[in-house]
């Protein structure tokens, strides 16, 4: 049973779910992608060991975490805050997409607090986006910034990014999670910047699993080599059929590669 939780953290609502488990165990920490929520990892948690605690989250101004408007953050710098109003010392890390790189920005940034760290399709800090990315990224945001949101959400679920995605009946729960997002961040994104986390991957020392997906677009398959390349105890897990969004796609697989490494 997940017992639901808000917290106050500098000018922010942090909204989320805590499931108790065996005490052996550390507690598990999910962040989700861009314009998701805690609810994206609801197959993966339905197809992990029920005894193993979880913590899921909505990251700032995500689902039902609120922000204030124009107030600098990073989503790293709301992790910690969350860990420290929770009263957890240490964890293991799990995120996907945007939350692979608010997880791996806070592994670097804060190793005693991380026993193993669980990347699904990273993003990562600071990283040079490839023409085509930006091209796409822009044309979502004009539509935003227009005003015209329901043009803005259909570009982004035709984007290359959830080709796999959608050839799954799972397309359907991505396509739902799409039209409840809100887009603020297609407007206006207050994170805080930042140097390129490539530059210090080779202090990244927590071991690590990285779980990619073939299919997947130019940038997050070169994010992931570079991961490989750089950090010390890096596990790769390359899934060939699948895409961007392994947690969708191909949860009971990924569960039992999340339960593998961090029981061993």
């Amino acid at each position: 049973m997940a017992t639901p939780f808000r917290i106050s953290i500098a000018d922010a609502q942090i909204v989320g779910e805590r499931r108790e488990g065996a005490s052996a165990h550390l507690p598990l920490v999910l962040v989700h992608g861009f314009g998701g929520s805690r609810h994206d990892w609801a197959p993966l948690l339905d197809a992990l060991p029920p005894e193993r605690a979880m913590i899921a989250y909505d990251q700032r101004g995500f689902g039902d975490s609120q922000a204030a408007e124009g107030v600098s953050f990073s989503h790293a710098g709301d992790l910690l805050a969350l860990l420290d109003s929770l009263g957890i010392d240490r964890a293991d890390l799990c995120g996907m997409s945007l939350g692979g790189a608010t997880v791996l920005n806070f592994a670097l940034n804060h190793p005693q607090r991380v026993r193993r760290l669980v990347l699904v399709s990273p993003l990562m800090v600071g990283w040079s986006w490839t023409t085509e990315w930006i091209d796409r990224w822009k044309a979502i945001g004009r539509a935003a910034r227009s005003g015209d949101m329901a043009r803005a959400r259909d570009l982004w679920w035709h984007h290359p990014l959830f080709d796999p995605v959608r050839e799954n009946l799972a397309g359907q729960t991505l396509r739902a999670s799409i039209a409840a997002y809100h887009g603020r961040q297609w407007v206006q994104d207050d994170q805080r910047p930042a140097l390129p986390d490539i530059d210090r991957l080779g202090q990244l020392s927590v071991p690590t699993l990285l779980l990619t997906g073939a299919r997947d677009t130019e940038d997050f398959r070169l994010i992931a080599d570079v991961i490989a390349a750089m950090g010390q105890q890096v596990t790769r897990i390359d899934h060939a059929a699948a895409g961007h969004m392994l947690n969708l796609e191909i949860p009971g697989t990924i569960a039992g590669e999340i339960e593998h490494f961090l029981s061993t």
